[in-house]
């Protein structure tokens, strides 16, 4: 199949694409910058230059494709102040795509999220976000725009990601917990650092984004989880050793401080099953987890950036 990829050249998309091309796909990835298009380029896929704001850009490659992953979101502004903006930019792009594939039972798969999805519990596939008009709810709104596109002739799919996708070269929150470590000479966790986050190797991760795309049935969840919980403190404890610092609990009152904009996502107890996902795609684990992958020590080789 010929499959159109957005943020194709990011940390999940650039594993997602030579995922697909080994599997005898034919893969266009959206590039805004020519350092993301080159990166294609040297991937061995076809580049469309564009944002996610240009829907007519998107409406026609769509349009032109067998099916679409869109794996792109303004992060940039989503984690600096403006997350409403960065959702509904998103909204927009998934309507455009549901329009252009609308009754060709074609295959489009929305890269989505798990914090919030059933507090206090392990969450499954069969659990729905609570959409309350925040917004933090207009992503979940829009991922249930996708699974809604099945009753429009849309073989659409909504993979909920792990808060942490790892592995090396990562720039997301075990980076930033890293980089927090280093540069405060402590590795901190909130409380009794027991709440969990689900975890997931990218590479394992992009697996489950081409069965996705391959073979998951019209309004399927899926769970981009390989662990179903590891403890904030278990992961401080291993930044801690190979960065020889202290390890120690941070009141709640004081995470906001100390983890600057990761404190509002740190404390939360997210642990999510996988069950439904591998039992429908037999999807399962092949790379190293969380902690394992954190002991290998190339988060640790040069100083990591809160970027």
């Amino acid at each position: 199949m010929r499959i159109f990829v957005t943020g194709a050249s990011g940390w999940i998309g650039s594993a997602v694409v030579p995922e697909l091309i080994d599997a005898g796909h034919q893969v266009v990835g959206l590039a805004r910058s020519d350092a993301s298009a080159a990166a294609l380029t040297a991937a061995r896929a076809e580049v469309v230059r564009g944002t996610v704001d240009d829907l007519d850009v998107l409406r026609d490659a769509a349009a032109a494709s067998d099916g679409v992953i869109h794996l792109a979101f303004k992060h940039d502004i989503a984690f600096t102040g403006d997350f409403q903006g960065a959702a509904e930019a998103d909204r927009r792009a998934v309507d455009t795509f549901g329009d252009a594939l609308a009754g060709t039972d074609r295959p489009f798969v929305l890269a989505s999220g798990l914090v919030g999805l059933a507090p206090g519990r392990v969450a499954t596939e069969r659990d729905m976000p609570t959409i309350d008009g925040s917004p933090i709810s207009i992503r979940s709104a829009t991922a249930q725009a996708v699974l809604e596109l099945a009753s429009r002739g849309v073989r659409s799919s909504v993979v909920r990601l792990s808060p942490t996708c790892h592995g090396e070269g990562d720039h997301g929150f075990m980076a930033t917990l890293v980089a927090i470590a280093r540069a405060k000479g402590v590795s901190g966790y909130i409380g009794d650092g027991a709440n969990r986050w689900p975890a997931v190797h990218r590479l394992d991760a992009a697996r489950l984004f081409r069965l996705a795309v391959d073979e998951a049935p019209a309004g399927s969840v899926l769970h981009g989880v390989a662990e179903e919980g590891v403890a904030i403190r278990d992961i401080a404890e291993v930044i801690g050793r190979h960065l020889d610092v202290p390890v120690t609990s941070m009141a709640p009152e004081a995470a906001a401080e100390h983890f600057t904009w990761l404190g509002a996502f740190l404390g939360a107890d997210v642990p999510t099953s996988n069950t439904l996902t591998r039992e429908l795609l037999d999807w399962e684990q092949t790379h190293p987890g969380l902690l394992e992958d954190l002991d290998k020590g190339h988060y640790f080789h040069a100083p990591a950036t809160t970027a």
